[in-house]
C-alpha cells in the first residue's frame, strides 16, 4: 500500500476571509494540515501575541478539528535574538504563551525562525556570538516545552545564525532534548552562490538532520538580478524529488506544507506536488 501524502498549507497564504471560509477552502485543495499563526489569518484576536487566552485557541483548535484539518505548526515567528534584551524577553515569553497554549489550539509543536541580531541582512548574524545567543534562547525556549509536552519547532534560514544545516546540527547537539525538532525548508537554504549544488545541499542536509525534522516546509525559487526569488511551488529552480522521496520512504506519514504559494496557484502547485510524490 503507497504511504500517503500529507500535504498541508501556510494559512495565511490563503487571500483573508473569514474562519469559516478559510476552512472551505482548505477542503477544496484538499489541505488536510495547515501552519497556524493567529496573528497572520486573524489579527482581531490576537492584538498582542501576549495576550491569547485558552479560550481564543480552543475556539480556533475545536473548528479545525471538526474540519478534520491539524494544526502541523502553531506559527509564533519572533526575533529569539533582538540585540534588545527587552524586545528579546517579549519575543520569548510571547513564544511561552504559545507553548502554554498549544494542547488548547490542538497542536504539538510551535515553530519560528531563529531572527536577527540586527535589522534585516547583516554579517553579525554569521558570528560565533550570534549562534551562541541562538542556542541560549532556544535551550530557554525547550526548557519551558518540555514542561508542558510540546515542542519548539526551529526553521533555518540563509540570512539567521542557523544559515546551514552543519549548525543546525550543532543546536541540535547542543541542546540535548528531544523537545527540540527541526522544520526543514530546503528553498531557505540556497543563495545566488550555491543554488546549483542544490542536489548535494540537500543530501546532506537530509543525512544531518535525519529523523530530527518533523515538519518540511515546500517551497520554490528562482535567481533574478543576482537575488533569490521566492516564486510558486513548481514553477522555480527548486528539484522537489529528494524531499518527496524522503517524505514518502524515509519518514511515512510525515507533514509537508506548501509555503509562499499565493491562493490563485494553489491548486496547480498542489497537483504538481501530488504527482511527483505518486511517481517517485
Amino acid at each position: 500500500m503507497t504511504v500517503p501524502f500529507h500535504l498541508g498549507v501556510r494559512a495565511h497564504d490563503f487571500n483573508p476571509c473569514p474562519l469559516p471560509q478559510l476552512i472551505e477552502k482548505l477542503g477544496e485543495h484538499s489541505f488536510s494540515s495547515i501552519q497556524f499563526a493567529l496573528h497572520k489569518s486573524f489579527p482581531e484576536s490576537a492584538p498582542t501575541l501576549g495576550a491569547l487566552s485558552p479560550g481564543t485557541a480552543a475556539y480556533y483548535g475545536e473548528a479545525f478539528r471538526q474540519a478534520g484539518i491539524r494544526i502541523a505548526v502553531l506559527g509564533c515567528y519572533v526575533n529569539i535574538i533582538d540585540p534588545d534584551p527587552a524586545r528579546r524577553a517579549q519575543a520569548l515569553n510571547d513564544f511561552s504563551t504559545h507553548l502554554r497554549l498549544a494542547r488548547d489550539f490542538e497542536a504539538s509543536l510551535v515553530g519560528t525562525e531563529t531572527g536577527s541580531v540586527g535589522k534585516g541582512y547583516t554579517p553579525d548574524n554569521f558570528t560565533e556570538e550570534a549562534f551562541e545567543q541562538v542556542a541560549a534562547s532556544v535551550k530557554a525556549m525547550v526548557a519551558e516545552a518540555e514542561r508542558f509536552g510540546v515542542t519548539v519547532g526551529i526553521e533555518a534560514g540563509i540570512n539567521h545564525p542557523l544559515h546551514t544545516a552543519q549548525l543546525t546540527r550543532r543546536l541540535l547537539d547542543e541542546v540535548a532534548s528531544s523537545n527540540l525538532q527541526i522544520i526543514f525548508d530546503a528553498a531557505n537554504l540556497m543563495t545566488p552562490d550555491n543554488y546549483l549544488q542544490q542536489e548535494s545541499i540537500v543530501a546532506e542536509a537530509l543525512e544531518l538532520l535525519g529523523d530530527r525534522i518533523a515538519v518540511l516546509h515546500l517551497k520554490d525559487f528562482t535567481v533574478r538580478d543576482g537575488r533569490i526569488e521566492i516564486v510558486p511551488a513548481g514553477q522555480g529552480l527548486l528539484n522537489f524529488a529528494p524531499l518527496l522521496h524522503y517524505m514518502k520512504y524515509k519518514r511515512p506519514h510525515i507533514q509537508g506544507l506548501l509555503e509562499s504559494t499565493p491562493e490563485e496557484h494553489m491548486n496547480g502547485s498542489a497537483e504538481l506536488l501530488r504527482r511527483m510524490y505518486n511517481e517517485i
